[in-house]
């Protein structure tokens, strides 16, 4: 009986120790818990010059260079990415897509990152959307690779946090850590202002504390040639929730475009939607394991008259990370998430999705040209 007696204390010792550190986790994230508002202004950003000196204390700041303004009538030419934070590569699996991995290889993710950056130079696109980038994370080993893209980009940067917790506690052995993660919009053309517009989330707490703050970063361009402004977006939509907050987060960018739309702008919305675009196959496209994620779908009715979504529906944009990618298209489960939305006002030219066999990421960069009518 006295060995019984003293298991079941160290038992319950245990369990009030478990107990103890649960709440003092829970404590520390709810204190810790990014609280972003509704709308936020983001600095517009301008890599250093090449050659510039060091300014000293008694020198006054350069003024920001000058870039041209985007026209009505000039063809524009957009890239949207969504990088996975450069660990996300053709090797890759991911515990949360079904395979195991947590964090990937440092080297790994120095590798990635150098191609991203070389695919971003070579596309020579006058706007880059960029989801998935970390500025802060054990995960991608504390790389700033918001200012690493910013670096090798020739004009302004803007960032907008998506994912900001002092230390995600999930998966248990192996935790995610730390992680500061946003949207970067890269931009040749002149821009006004950019801000970020926080989205409807759908977590409650205590999930919601280490969880994401999902957002829209909203850039304004000037027109030389007209009164009204060209707006950009930027987004990352939900993509494990099933409560309904990834089409939350859908009306919330429709709200925005058609408020935009009605003052006589232009709008453009580019991103990782992680909803399949209308017109794909929908044999290739299907859905080979229900266990794992499964996108949403953007219908055409969503849309109001004269809007339309820009996509390439045959190449794939995206695959899951249950295992590394074989090279057999057939036997990965693949999506068209990646796109755009545009407004009446806005010709599409062209779309297409670079496909680089996942090189780099679990995404394909997709390219559109579009001209203001």
């Amino acid at each position: 009986m006295k060995i019984v007696k003293c298991i079941a204390l160290c038992a319950g010792i245990l369990l009030c120790l478990a107990a103890l550190l649960l709440c003092g986790l829970i404590t520390f994230l709810t204190i810790t818990e990014y609280r972003p508002a509704d709308l936020e202004e983001r600095e517009i950003r301008f890599p250093p010059q090449t050659g510039e000196p060091a300014l000293s204390d008694a020198r006054q700041p350069a003024p920001l260079p000058a870039l041209p303004r985007a026209a009505i009538g000039v063809p524009i030419s957009l890239l949207s990415w969504n990088i996975g934070y450069a660990g996300l590569d053709a090797g890759a699996d991911f515990f949360m897509d079904g395979g195991k991995t947590v964090r990937p290889a440092a080297a790994a993710v120095s590798r990635n990152l150098d191609g991203i950056t070389q695919t971003i130079a070579a596309a020579h696109c006058d706007i880059v959307l960029v989801q998935e980038v970390d500025t802060a994370s054990r995960r991608s080993y504390y790389t700033n690779q918001a200012s690493l893209l910013a670096a090798g980009f020739p004009g302004s940067s803007a960032f907008a946090w998506n994912f900001r917790c002092a230390f995600v506690p999930y998966p248990f052995p192996e935790f995610i850590g730390k992680v500061s993660s946003g949207l970067v919009t890269l931009n040749r053309f002149e821009t006004s202002t950019a801000m970020r517009i926080s989205l409807p989330n759908p977590f409650a707490w205590p999930v919601r504390a280490a969880n994401l703050k999902r957002c829209l970063l909203v850039s304004r361009l000037p027109l030389a040639n007209s009164q009204a402004e060209l707006v950009i977006v930027n987004l990352h939509l939900e993509a494990y929730d099933t409560s309904g907050g990834r089409e939350a987060q859908t009306r919330a960018l429709l709200d925005l475009l058609y408020r935009e739309y009605a003052q006589g702008n232009y709008c453009i919305a580019g991103g990782d939607f992680n909803q399949n675009f209308p017109g794909i196959d929908p044999v290739r496209f299907a859905i080979k394991n229900s266990e794992h994620f499964i996108a949403g779908e953007l219908s055409p009715a969503l849309l109001a008259e004269g809007w339309r979504f820009a996509a390439d529906p045959v190449t794939p944009g995206a695959r899951l990370l249950n295992e590394p990618y074989s090279g057999d298209l057939d036997a990965t489960q693949l999506y068209v998430i990646d796109g755009f939305i545009i407004s009446p006002n806005v010709k599409l030219i062209s779309a297409q999705t670079f496909d680089m066999g996942f090189a780099y990421s679990d995404h394909n960069p997709v390219k559109i040209e579009v001209r203001l009518e």
